[in-house]
């Protein structure tokens, strides 16, 4: 898209939505709204719920900025909808956002692709969990596979605290994965216009990076760029760069990484629609990288496209 045409037509900011991560959602789609307008264009945020077809005819939306996190949002729901209605719309498809959402089979495209995971089982809810059956030794991360922002994710270092951590994660999904945990730092790598833009290290303040952590000003330190050796650094760019190329992502994404001392990246997921809060790491990175807010917000929204449909 041109700023010619989007400055033609009207933007709606989706935002809101149906998930657990509504409230980051309503933080993220604000701040994106604020940006649009002081760029120009024609401009409405819309909380996406169940009605969200009747609006987008009621208000003649032509162009859409996605701005939801989690269920109905990230996971390839309202990108199918936008294709059906032929509105153009940011981030990535269909399918690769239903890849990314679903950290069980972004797993087997990322090892597809010979890139490095954490050894990992699969549970279903009704299935009993034989600890001494796992091939890995405790401490594990328990975690739903389609959740974001880490909500029903727990760190298991004692036997007896599995059950508790089962029971979390199996509150938001049928399938919940068991990942070997992995001491390493946290890093984040931002992907803009399908190149990766630099990497942040997080330093979380609570035990793992999980949501009070990511949303709470204070609780984490950002480190910008990544205090990692400049080749290892590189290697981290170029496992994210993959890591997105692997799911068919589109224009822009943030890919969460853990380096070990001994230079290994164990790619953790793929988000497709990353946070543009006040504490979001993209919006960090792109800065450091010399794009600010506004620009960033921008320069995502010329991306809109239809990825099925002309």
């Amino acid at each position: 898209m041109t700023r010619e045409q989007l400055k033609t037509g009207k933007i709606a900011v989706l935002y809101g939505g149906l998930s657990a991560e509504r409230e980051v959602s309503l933080k993220s789609g604000a701040a994106v709204h604020e940006a649009l307008l002081a760029r120009g264009y024609s401009v409405v945020a819309i909380d996406v719920g169940r009605d969200i077809s009747e609006l987008l005819i009621r208000e003649r939306v032509d162009f859409a900025f996605v701005a939801l996190h989690g269920r109905y949002g990230e996971d390839g729901t309202i990108q199918g909808l936008l294709e059906l209605m032929g509105i153009p719309y940011t981030g990535s498809g269909v399918l690769a956002s239903a890849l990314a959402m679903h950290k069980i089979h972004a797993k087997v495209a990322f090892q597809a692709a010979g890139l490095q995971v954490a050894p990992y089982a699969v549970l279903r809810r009704g299935e009993k969990l034989d600890l001494g059956s796992l091939e890995f030794p405790l401490p594990i991360v328990v975690k739903p596979s389609q959740e974001g922002s880490s909500v029903g994710v727990t760190i298991v270092r004692v036997s007896d605290r599995i059950e508790s951590a089962l029971e979390l994660a199996f509150a938001y999904d049928r399938e919940i994965l068991l990942e070997q945990f992995i001491p390493a730092r946290e890093i984040q790598i931002g992907i803009l216009a399908d190149r990766a833009l630099g990497a942040i290290e997080i330093v979380p303040g609570n035990e793992f990076y999980d949501f009070e952590a990511k949303y709470t000003p204070g609780m984490a330190e950002h480190i910008y760029p990544a205090r990692l050796p400049e080749k290892l650094y590189r290697k981290a760019l170029e496992t994210g760069l993959a890591a997105h190329c692997a799911l068919g992502c589109s224009d822009y994404s943030r890919v969460d990484l853990l380096v070990t001392e001994e230079g290994d990246c164990y790619l953790l997921e793929v988000n497709t629609l990353p946070g543009m809060t006040a504490t979001s790491l993209l919006p960090e990175i792109a800065q450091g990288s010399g794009i600010g807010f506004e620009e960033l917000v921008e320069k995502i929204l010329l991306s809109a496209s239809l990825k099925i449909g002309n």
